[in-house]
């Protein structure tokens, strides 16, 4: 299957991203499953803090690969640092996760390696001795399985969610240091300050437990069922496009396709009808709980526990059990 992966760390101020986790984890099963060794690969500029937030988990080894022009991101300057090392070191898989910052990249290392590229990754698996990535088409209307006939090294861009963290593992990786060979006339564009447009940003890829809430509800009013069952769950509040587009919660509630996808144990979801769009943005949750009135809703099919009822009528019931049984 494989012999050596690689998963490319996205990382800022000294924090490796979520997304990047996820990949190590998956690489991670996929070293365990193929007897392969796995690499962290940490490009950038005083990379120790990354390095050391690395050094816990159930790696083979983690490489930073240092040179000052890429403390920031720009793509000529990973690609001339990321394609020698590659290009020497030869790993079967390269894994990374599919943020905008590498869609700038991975498209440019694909091509200079010429290899191949598969994007938004949301499933690996072996069939009849061949490989599939399985990657989402048409707005997330369907899912395809790749076969890649490339030559080898692979890039796989990883889905926001799409794996869980559990299988990092600990232990005691080397830490390797290279250096880039990079010059200023490499690059042909040039990084300004870095500004936080969403300081306050809500990220419901890193809650436990999440109350979705969907047209279904009918009416802004009750909205504050909702609030009331997610304080005594501890979730975050979370919703689908119309709820949205509505204007009832903010746009950095969205889940699915346009928006967030999250991986919680517990989504409960509220008039939540279960569109494909919302679907594909809460499959990687523990457990799924439904409510909706409409006994055909599609939420259904995918929720391990569904109650057909108006939400006005089953959520506030709900609500006071659940304080009755935490004594509150």
């Amino acid at each position: 299957m494989f012999k050596k992966l690689y998963v490319l760390i996205d990382h800022a101020e000294g924090r490796i991203r979520q997304v990047s986790l996820e990949c190590l984890a998956l690489g991670r099963e996929l070293s365990d499953r193929s007897k392969a060794t796995l690499t962290a690969l940490v490009p950038g500029h005083r990379t120790e803090a990354v390095a050391d937030a690395l050094s816990g988990y159930k790696l083979d080894s983690v490489i930073r690969l240092e040179h000052e022009l890429l403390e920031a991101f720009t793509p000529e300057a990973y690609v001339e640092a990321l394609f020698p090392l590659i290009s020497e070191d030869g790993p079967d898989l390269v894994l990374m996760g599919h943020t905008y910052q590498n869609m700038d990249l991975a498209p440019r290392l694909a091509a200079r390696l010429g290899t191949a590229l598969v994007s938004d990754c949301l499933g690996i698996r072996e069939e009849e001795g061949e490989i599939l990535f399985v990657r989402p088409m048409f707005r997330n209307k369907l899912h395809a399985d790749v076969r890649v006939r490339s030559p080898r090294p692979w890039l796989v861009s990883v889905q926001s969610g799409a794996f869980g963290v559990e299988g990092l593992g600990s232990g005691r990786p080397e830490i390797v240091h290279r250096s880039a060979n990079l010059a200023p006339d490499m690059l042909r564009r040039e990084s300004g300050e870095r500004v936080s447009l969403a300081r306050d940003r809500i990220d419901l890829s890193k809650a436990d437990v999440i109350v979705g809430v969907g047209r279904g509800i009918r009416n802004l009013e009750n909205l504050r069922l909702a609030r009331e069952l997610a304080e005594v769950l501890g979730a975050e509040l979370g919703a689908s496009r119309p709820v949205v587009d509505n204007e009832w919660l903010e746009r950095d509630r969205q889940i699915g396709s346009s928006g967030q996808s999250v991986a919680p144990r517990l989504y409960v979801g509220l008039g939540v009808s279960g569109a494909i769009q919302h679907v594909v943005g809460i499959r990687n949750s523990g457990c799924i709980v439904a409510v909706n009135s409409d006994p055909g809703a599609p939420i259904f099919n995918v929720a391990a526990y569904g109650v057909v009822g108006a939400v006005e009528e089953v959520v506030p019931i709900l609500t006071r059990r659940l304080r009755e049984l935490r004594g509150n």
